[in-house]
């Protein structure tokens, strides 16, 4: 095998584009592997691991951009790389279009003009452009949904101040996920319209209620998401607080449930205050903070339950025979395997809030619990690409995206990751969050079933899938397919998690 690459200097492509790059190149007849990225250290630290880390990227600058490629000969590897190169040059030029046509709009203005009637902007661009795209947006009337990250608290509270003023609401920045009148914006499921409301400041968090609620019978009116710093002090909650009374007063919405982190002080009080002076039923889901609901499976069953008007004891009764249906199990399973290794669970999330969730309900389970993205009583990896002791790490986190696609587009971290951890000896469980829906990765099963099949030799493989019947993935058999690898898949992130969680208990008692 040869392993060959080339620095360019110059280029820039959105990650997932260089993602799609890559994949290409895999796929050329000789090559077995192939990677085109920025050199980021997140990125360069994904390439040793990968053993495609060639001398000469040691020294790059994240503006470089870097093509690798181990090939069967050095001739197929300097293919592959013309190919690289060709390849990209083709997307830099401009898209052809019908002379008939009308030229596709360049601007917000030339959009607005072009589609008379519209009333929001879905602004995804590099962030130090987007505060002036979303300004350009409002100034036209528009609500916007701003998914750009990296975009300054500064400018988020002035567009904010903005938008409040003129009765129009800035989702974001860095907000993942919207339903709007039934559309799916950015990372969204498939879900029926019906009485329930969402207000979140956490991407996941909102996709998993809606997920839940749907496959337990139910609608969604609208999610609105806000973006996780809207709730901090600093900004004072505007798009959170504007969100919930826009539910308050919407007739189709029948119950509002709140999903966020627990907000900063200031805006709690705004929260709690607004909730008192709204007449409709309100679930708040503030992770971390204890109480009812605690999780995200249990306040989209108290919605249903609310809207359904059933007993919500007996909806939570329901998740804890549940709860101990999955400990027997946890038994069962480690009493087939003859011989179980390690003694620690290693939680690999795409979703920052089911990394959260997983704490919440892995508590009192398990011990020696560690995390990049800690809550209160679990300690704080020294570095986040070195796990510890049961470990549940963040992949979304900054030092893991920075100039790659969000995971749950591009798996190849975690794929690497699963492979690595599976190896270790003190390694007894892996835990896996899979999203379904539009935005996130379209073929899941296709890309884990391999790593998983070999992972599930070494250790126990456990899969959380969010998701619907209508998401485009297909939803039963990305389900199928894992199950088939070897992977114990549950249809909620707490299921999974509860799953896993009494797994490496029992394994760590055996291993004692």
């Amino acid at each position: 095998m040869k392993t060959l690459g080339r620095i360019k200097q110059g280029f820039y492509f959105d990650s997932v584009t260089l993602m799609r790059l890559g994949r290409e190149l895999s796929g050329t007849t000789g090559v077995s592997e192939a990677s085109v990225v920025m050199a980021t250290e997140a990125n360069k630290s994904i390439l040793d691991m990968s053993g495609l880390l060639l001398p000469e990227f040691k020294k790059t600058s994240d503006q470089d951009l870097l093509i690798v490629v181990k090939a069967k000969d050095a001739a197929t590897a300097k293919t592959a790389l013309d190919k690289a190169e060709e390849l990209m040059a083709r997307k830099k030029k401009p898209a052809a279009t019908d002379g008939d046509a009308p030229p596709a709009p360049r601007d917000i203005p030339s959009a607005v003009a072009a589609l008379p009637g519209a009333n929001l902007a879905l602004i995804s661009v590099a962030g130090r452009y987007a505060a002036r795209e979303a300004r350009k947006a409002l100034d036209a009337g528009l609500h916007v949904m701003l998914f750009s990250d990296n975009v300054s608290i500064e400018d988020e509270i002035t567009l904010k101040k903005l938008a409040h003023k003129h009765d129009r609401l800035v989702m974001g920045p860095d907000c993942g996920t919207c339903i709007i009148n039934g559309v799916p914006l950015a990372f969204a499921n498939v879900v029926p319209k019906g009485p329930i409301g969402i207000v979140g400041a956490s991407g996941t968090g909102t996709q998993e209620v809606a997920c839940i609620i749907a496959n337990e019978g139910s609608g969604i009116s609208q999610a609105i998401g806000t973006g996780g710093r809207d709730i901090k002090d600093a900004v004072g909650g505007i798009t959170f607080l504007d969100a919930m009374q826009a539910l308050a007063d919407d007739p189709n919405t029948e119950v509002i449930v709140l999903v966020a982190k627990p907000p900063e002080p200031k805006v709690l009080k705004k929260i709690y205050t607004l909730i008192r002076k709204t007449s409709k039923p309100v679930l708040a889901l503030m992770l971390g903070e204890g109480g009812s609901p605690a999780t995200l499976e249990q306040a989209a069953h108290l919605a249903v339950a609310q809207v359904k008007g059933t007993d919500p004891v007996k909806a939570m009764e329901r998740l804890e025979r549940r709860n101990a249906i999955l400990k027997k199990e946890a038994d069962q399973i480690v009493a087939r395997r003859k011989k179980a290794k390690g003694r620690y669970l290693r939680g690999l999330f795409s979703g920052g809030t089911f990394c959260t969730e997983a704490q919440i309900v892995l508590d009192g389970i398990l011990r020696h619990m560690t995390s990049n993205a800690p809550l209160k009583g679990v300690k704080k990896l020294k570095n986040a690409w070195t796990f510890e002791k049961n470990a549940l790490v963040d992949l979304g986190e900054d030092e893991f995206t920075v100039g790659r696609a969000h995971p749950m587009i591009d798996f190849t971290l975690r794929r690497q990751m699963i492979l690595d951890e599976a190896a270790k000896p003190d390694t007894a469980v892996i835990l896996l969050d899979v999203v379904l829906g539009h935005g996130a990765n379209p073929t899941p099963a296709v890309e884990l079933v391999p790593v998983i099949k070999k992972a599930a030799r070494q250790v126990f493989v456990v899969a959380g899938v969010t998701g619907t019947i209508g998401d485009p993935q297909n939803r039963a058999q990305v389900v199928e397919a894992l199950r088939a690898a070897g992977a114990y898949v549950q249809l909620s992130n707490v299921a999974a998690c509860t799953l896993a969680g009494y797994l490496a208990a029992t394994v760590a008692r055996k291993n004692r």
